[in-house]
């Protein structure tokens, strides 16, 4: 590319958003059907919303406004670690699953922290 940027398929930070995004995707399928309009419909909501912020933020030439939208992913990402309690609060998944899914979201913010500094 001529300006040095490089395709969003490269960025480290939008490849680990994107593999969090189709883990929860994975779960979302399993939850009861009573909760396909609320919970799962929530979930998916905030886990796209990680990974488009993350690539609207990516296409901004300003570094204030790719921080802009790093922050409304880190907030995504808090959201679905509120909605993974949920799950877990309800047994809607196991434990371990959710633990582990928890633990990748906070990672995520960590590296969506890490990139914004």
């Amino acid at each position: 590319m001529d300006d040095a940027r490089f395709a969003l398929d490269d960025f480290e930070l939008y490849q680990r958003a994107r593999a969090f995004r189709k883990r929860i995707y994975q779960l979302i399928r399993r939850l009861p059907h009573e909760e396909k309009y609320c919970l799962a419909s929530q979930m998916r909501r905030a886990a796209v919303s990680i990974t488009n912020n993350i690539a609207e933020g990516h296409d901004r030439w300003h570094y204030q406004e790719n921080i802009r939208f790093c922050r409304m992913a880190r907030g995504s990402t808090e959201e679905t670690i509120d909605d993974l309690n949920t799950c877990a609060d309800e047994s809607y998944a196991a434990h371990d699953l959710v633990a582990q899914l928890k633990t990748e979201a906070y990672e995520l913010i960590r590296r969506i922290n890490g990139y914004i500094a």
